[in-house]
């Protein structure tokens, strides 16, 4: 188990869809499952607003919202964002 990780990924479109930089902490993990993670994303191209509440199904609470160019999504006993 890791204690906590930062993380910054920018997509350039080759095999991406948002053109943007992406922030990424995780909190207390291992390779499968992470007690909190997060991540904050400024996208080149806006688009609609968009929330989505998840709870169940391999995660506690997942929660990610979009509005325009910016997005934050958060995770709790959720499974390890593939980055």
């Amino acid at each position: 188990m890791k204690l906590i990780k930062f993380n910054h990924q920018y997509d350039y479109g080759r095999n991406h869809y948002d053109y943007g930089h992406d922030w990424y902490v995780r909190l207390l993990f291992t390779k499968h499952w992470a007690f909190f993670q997060g991540s904050v994303s400024w996208c080149e191209y806006p688009g609609w607003p968009f929330l989505q509440i998840q709870s169940g199904s391999g995660v506690m609470l997942s929660i990610i919202f979009n509005v325009y160019k910016f997005g934050i999504a958060v995770g709790f006993f959720d499974r390890t964002w593939k980055l």
